[in-house]
């Protein structure tokens, strides 16, 4: 059985993503209001099946989905770019590869104890963010 991702989390470091959004071509103004940004995570999971929230003070993202079925990402807000985006398990490890405009885009996510880690890729730049979980939907 993977690993359960449920939970509330919230940033507590965000490491070489204002070189991240460059790699995507994201203008300056939206660059420096999201590296001063903190935002929190609110996932879902039902087995395969995944609602990840992404919410902070500037814009919301939210990303639903099946674990191995390909589907149509629409990243605006992020970076007004539509790409084919595909979410497979490695392990316990979310591998994401988006497929569109930007080589090498995706990311990965893990747990590790109580912090899940993103690691996001983008034209051969990584920036990596944790979060801790701050609470889980039981609690």
């Amino acid at each position: 059985m993977p690993a359960d991702y449920n939970g509330y989390w919230k940033m507590i470091s965000n490491e070489n993503f204002e070189e991240y959004l460059k790699a995507l071509d994201v203008n300056v103004a939206i660059r420096k209001i999201a590296t001063l940004l903190k935002p929190d995570k609110d996932i879902i999971q039902d087995g395969n099946h995944f609602i990840i929230k992404t919410l902070s003070t500037f814009r919301n993202y939210n990303m639903d989905f099946v674990v191995g079925e390909e589907f149509e990402e629409d990243l605006s807000g992020v970076d007004d770019r539509k790409c084919m985006t595909t979410i497979t398990w490695d392990g316990d490890k979310l591998i994401c590869v988006q497929k569109g405009e930007i080589e090498g885009r995706g990311w990965t996510h893990w747990i590790e104890g109580d912090e899940l880690h993103l690691e996001l890729r983008a034209a051969g730049t990584v920036s990596k963010q944790v979060f801790k979980k701050s609470y889980t939907p039981a609690d």
